[in-house]
């Protein structure tokens, strides 16, 4: 059974995960990663481009052994997945892109790239991760997956958080959309107060074979807001596939 490999977002965790993995190891192998600089790696050098990223999530995937996989990326990770894609059609065989989109400086967000670079060298990493993490739920800081979620960010070492803004505030994937060759299914919170839906659109649209889940009453972290309704989207799109 084809692997399933799920890439997390700026300041994100492998640990975010752990519904879905319960949900779904018991059908295919998951591998989630954490990239350096956040989560498990925390203690590795950061990466401060989106190409740097993909670079090492395929060397990391080789090391395994892994050759071909089901990739999901989830906000900056979405980013990531798109360019592993472009570097390896074809070991890339179903994509998800969830609550993300092409472009690194998105127009409507939350606060600019800016902003949050000069915030958290003023607020510090800590206070930074809770601040962020809270723009992720639609109750925000009352959301009862909050605080596992704001745990996960505040072990983001702060060179990463620096370096995860800039690799985001320099990429623009839109022009490669229509060069996707994956089956994408694409995952959207109807709430989400960092990709809205200009963005989603533009995935939907331009990425030659897609399929589109807007998931009512959630923000940013769908998968964490109500894995109930989250597992079956992703099961539904990976069992097409095998």
């Amino acid at each position: 059974m084809t692997p399933l490999v799920l890439v997390h977002g700026f300041m994100g965790g492998s640990a975010q995960w752990e519904a879905e993995i319960a949900a779904l190891s018991g059908t295919r192998p998951i591998i989630a990663l954490d990239l350096p600089g956040f989560g498990a790696n925390a203690h590795l050098p950061p990466i401060a481009s989106i190409v740097g990223f993909a670079e090492w999530v395929l060397a990391d995937l080789q090391a395994r052994g892994v050759e071909a996989f089901h990739l999901l990326g989830h906000s900056m990770g979405g980013m990531i997945v798109q360019e592993v894609a472009h570097r390896a059609p074809t070991r890339v065989r179903q994509l998800v892109l969830y609550a993300t989109g092409a472009i690194g400086v998105l127009p409507g967000r939350f606060e600019t790239i800016a902003e949050s670079k000069a915030r958290a060298r003023a607020d510090g990493a800590r206070a930074t991760a809770r601040r962020i993490a809270a723009t992720w739920f639609r109750e925000g800081t009352a959301c009862p997956a909050y605080e596992g979620c704001a745990a996960i960010a505040e072990s983001a070492a702060p060179d990463a958080i620096d370096a995860g803004l800039d690799a985001m505030q320099h990429w623009s994937g839109e022009a490669a959309l229509p060069k996707l060759q994956q089956d994408t299914l694409i995952i959207w919170g109807d709430q989400d107060r960092t990709y809205p839906w200009r963005q989603i659109e533009t995935l939907w649209q331009r990425i030659p074979t897609t399929h589109l889940a807007v998931v009512p009453r959630c923000a940013h972290a769908v998968h964490l807001e109500n894995p109930d309704a989250f597992v079956p989207l992703l099961r539904q799109h990976l069992d097409a596939a095998g």
